[in-house]
């Protein structure tokens, strides 16, 4: 059976640093991503890493040069490096995995049950 539990959500204030962790078990993904949503708004993609083997990460323009994805082939888990957090990252944040490398929603086969990110002022 196949799980993605997620980790390390929580509150901090603008400007502060989170790392969400993502833990899969069942089998491994070529691809893997973090993605979120906020109150009232559709999901949305924030970054992926494709392959297992010094995956490069993908971003959305929204987090490119403060979020930071990486994994860790070993423990089968994949992270997400949150810095210089803005209001505008409060969201759940979901850990996906799917086949193929890509960014849309309906793409992902996996979805863990999220954790929340509040980002106060």
């Amino acid at each position: 059976q196949v799980q993605l539990v997620e980790s390390g959500g929580g509150l901090v204030q603008a400007g502060g640093s989170l790392r969400l962790s993502c833990a899969a078990s069942g089998r491994t993904f070529s691809n893997m991503g973090w993605f979120r949503q906020a109150p009232g708004k559709e999901r949305e993609f924030v970054a992926r890493t494709f392959n297992w083997s010094g995956g490069i990460g993908y971003y959305a323009d929204s987090v490119k040069g403060r979020f930071t994805i990486s994994r860790d082939n070993a423990k089968n888990s994949v992270y997400l490096q949150m810095n210089s957090l803005k209001l505008e990252d409060t969201a759940v944040y979901y850990c996906a995995a799917s086949s193929g490398p890509t960014v849309r929603v309906t793409e992902y086969e996996y979805w863990g049950q999220g954790t929340q990110v509040t980002v106060s002022s």
